[in-house]
């Protein structure tokens, strides 16, 4: 079985001092593609730099709505450069975020639509960061739909969330979360066709159980697929096979591996 790691940051400084060796290890281990995402102009360039390192992996470039700074008119010409790199995927994380940042709500719109527009200057798909701001979201999704649609990566167990998501085109990413014990993952795996789920781990943040409170790597992105294929009533490898198609097919990647 080969797995496809959709969403993890590598550019995260708790893999500094691990970073190769990890990386290895995981393709040893049937991680066979990764994308690193970016967050911030720094975070977006290294993570396009890693893939000149490292020949399976990809880079998504974006700055979130936690990243967003007074000199984001200017990161954004940058990023735009930055994205135009071969491996670069698509535009992302890039979204709303409600739960950390409140009193910037229309800051963050704005700079969720330009980057939306920039993704269409660059004929690549978005993913989505949404947290606390589902209207919000799917109302500038519904108004300013990307032509290549894209992710909600990591996405909230939140049902009409999904349900409207899938009417708009995009794919649905789970994580971790979808293996605790409270959470209501089931009837969120579900609604979602086998054809537009992804898997991730959001590395180093919310690793799955058993392993809950550790440092996430891709190596754990395996218990997600289990929580699928536990839900979806299908084998471990048929899920392996599925969500790493659905990313090759969403982020255009079937050129390189």
């Amino acid at each position: 079985m080969n797995f496809f790691d959709s969403h993890a940051h590598y550019n995260d400084e708790r893999f500094i001092e691990n970073r190769d060796e990890l990386i290895k290890k995981m393709y040893d281990d049937e991680i066979t593609n990764i994308v690193c995402a970016g967050y911030s102009l720094k975070s977006s360039e290294d993570a396009v730099n890693f893939t000149k390192k490292y020949h399976h992996m990809f880079a998504t470039c974006g700055i979130s709505p936690n990243d967003i700074n007074d000199n984001v008119e200017k990161e954004l010409e940058e990023l735009e450069k930055i994205a135009k790199d071969s491996k670069c995927v698509a535009i992302g994380e890039i979204g709303l975020d409600y739960h950390w940042n409140k009193e910037n709500k229309e800051v963050q719109k704005k700079v969720f639509i330009e980057q939306i527009k920039m993704a269409d200057r660059l004929d690549l798909p978005i993913v989505i960061h949404t947290r606390e701001a589902v209207m919000d979201t799917i109302e500038i999704l519904k108004e300013h739909c990307p032509k290549n649609k894209g992710v909600f990566h990591c996405c909230p167990l939140n049902q009409e969330l999904i349900k409207e998501g899938l009417k708009l085109g995009f794919y649905i990413s789970f994580s971790g979360n979808v293996t605790f014990k409270n959470a209501k993952s089931a009837g969120c795996i579900e609604l979602v066709p086998m054809d537009r789920i992804l898997i991730e781990t959001d590395s180093p943040y919310l690793a799955p159980e058993p392993h809950r409170g550790e440092t996430n790597t891709s190596l754990f992105v395996k218990y997600v697929a289990m929580k699928i294929a536990e839900v979806k009533n299908i084998s471990l490898a048929d899920v392996a096979e599925l969500t790493k198609n659905n990313a090759k097919r969403i982020f255009k990647i079937e050129e390189w591996y």
